[in-house]
């Protein structure tokens, strides 16, 4: 009891994420007593676990607009908690449920009958939480590791699919070679410095641009660049994104969508923490490999998504280019650098969100198999106009059409780049956006001029997808005539969070 007395306070600053594992665990235990049962008939509870999994997130989401801490270090600065954490995790729960609410269908016509399916989202949804309040290379490293477990199990949890299967298992040996070198780099750090707090790392370098270029400062250089390409292998930035075509077409379309949203809420924004918080005074030693892969991610992306026939596939290819614009952001080091970075990712996972809702309801009504290559789209804009026009204006959106949404994002990052002086990495991401026109509108001539080699009927849209299209959709096309909260809601949290 002394033991828990000491953390009182710091149990408050973590309520949500206690309520979350909490709830989970217990949705577990139900799962685990209820589909056994053989006086209830062997129930299968995936949908029933579905919902109660969206609403645990809906009352973590209240709990955490409800926090009464603003700002707080807890559990001896492993943890902590202020305003770009509070965005990020609002992000993660909302994402979170939206993949869960366009999945209700895909499992069931898919008959991913595992209960198991909607514990592990949640616990990896919790982990990620962790994630973004980590303040420590231990609590780092463990949340990052809770989350890739989970992973690796969602990748595989189609069962009788053998694509499935081997895409958890590449899923798992090139993640696990990962964080090797994620923990390598941690370890080479904490060698040369003896501390793990990022707080402690960042008052330890401030004098390293004056440090003498002995051995200490070159490994110290070489474990930051070691962290760095391990982060940049979960974020699957080019050239360390070969993993990704594979394991997100291989998993259940459901899985990548989430794969797709979530995740690089929370890589990313653990990734700003530490490399624009405790390495800043670095920045030099390891802003080269950020341009490097920035620049090699819009390449990659643009280029390997003309060259896809398949939907999921050119998806993943589009994700590398757009993580380029991301990292774009977090080259610069500048306070607009990470304004625009933060409006490039809410904007990001909106449309991302939207194409793969549009996915996801394209399912044949006579034997429910999904559209799987490109040519498949062809005049849906004659079987489902509605989904032909959200799927055509968000493509838009991607490209950088204006005023789209996604335009307005690509814009603020142009200058943001062009203000750091970084002009070579501004003009790379108007070729590519100029290039990715090329794919993103090729999609649109498909639903609207390519007639398909048979007719095909679709299974009409269900309420949960109509409504976040809907959503979406408004937010993509509508954005232009109000962006002003969100321009300042955005400048807020990277003013507090770089000062």
């Amino acid at each position: 009891m002394n033991f828990l007395h000491l953390f009182e306070n710091d149990f408050y600053a973590i309520l949500p994420e206690l309520f979350l594992i909490t709830a989970t665990t217990v949705l577990l235990v139900f799962g685990v007593i209820f589909s056994t049962s053989k006086d209830h008939g062997y129930p299968i509870l995936i949908h029933t676990t579905a919902w109660l999994g969206v609403l645990t997130l809906f009352w973590t989401l209240c709990l955490l607009f409800n926090s009464p801490i603003s700002f707080m270090v807890c559990f001896y600065n492993t943890l902590i908690i202020d305003e770009f954490t509070y965005l990020l995790k609002i992000m993660i729960l909302l994402s979170a449920s939206a993949s869960i609410l366009i999945s209700l269908d895909y499992l069931k016509t898919e008959t991913i009958n595992v209960f198991e399916y909607i514990v592990l989202l949640l616990f990896s949804t919790c982990s990620m939480l962790l994630m973004v309040s980590s303040y420590d290379f231990i609590s780092m490293y463990l949340s990052i590791e809770m989350q890739s477990l989970c992973f690796y199990v969602l990748a595989a949890c189609k069962r009788n699919s053998e694509f499935s299967t081997e895409s958890g298992l590449k899923y798992f040996l090139l993640g696990a070679f990962s964080s090797g070198i994620l923990l390598f780099g941690c370890s080479l750090i904490y060698g040369f410095t003896g501390i793990t707090n990022f707080e402690a790392l960042a008052k330890f370098l401030s004098g390293f641009a004056q440090l003498e270029q002995n051995i200490q400062s070159t490994m110290l250089t070489l474990g930051i660049l070691f962290l760095a390409v391990g982060f940049l292998f979960k974020l699957t930035a080019a050239p360390f994104h070969f993993w990704a075509p594979d394991v997100y077409e291989g998993a259940p379309t459901s899985v990548t969508a989430f794969f797709a949203l979530t995740p690089k809420i929370a890589i990313l924004g653990l990734f700003i923490r530490l490399f624009l918080f405790s390495f800043y005074d670095c920045l030099f030693s390891w802003q080269y490999l950020l341009i490097i892969c920035s620049l090699l991610s819009l390449i990659v992306g643009s280029f390997g998504a003309m060259a896809q026939k398949k939907i999921k596939r050119l998806l993943v290819y589009s994700s590398v280019g757009h993580v380029g614009y991301l990292l774009m952001g977090v080259c610069c080091g500048t306070l607009e650098g990470i304004q625009g970075l933060l409006l490039y990712i809410i904007i990001y996972v909106i449309m991302t969100l939207n194409i793969f809702t549009v996915v996801l309801c394209l399912t044949e009504q006579n034997d429910m198999s999904r559209i799987k290559y490109i040519q498949d789209l062809g005049m849906i804009s004659q079987t489902h106009p509605l989904l032909a026009i959200s799927l055509s204006l968000t493509l838009f959106s991607m490209a950088g059409i204006p005023p789209l949404a996604g335009f307005c994002s690509k814009f603020y990052l142009f200058f943001a780049a062009l203000g750091s002086s970084l002009y070579s990495l501004a003009i790379f991401g108007v070729l590519s956006s100029v290039i990715s026109c090329f794919y993103y509108i090729r999609l649109i001539k498909i639903m609207y001029f390519e007639k398909p080699s048979k007719i095909v009927t679709y299974k009409q849209v269900d309420q949960e997808k109509a409504s976040i299209l809907a959503i979406t959709t408004f937010f993509i096309v509508f954005f232009f005539l109000f962006p002003n909260s969100l321009f300042l809601f955005t400048y807020k949290i990277a003013f507090i969070f770089l000062g």
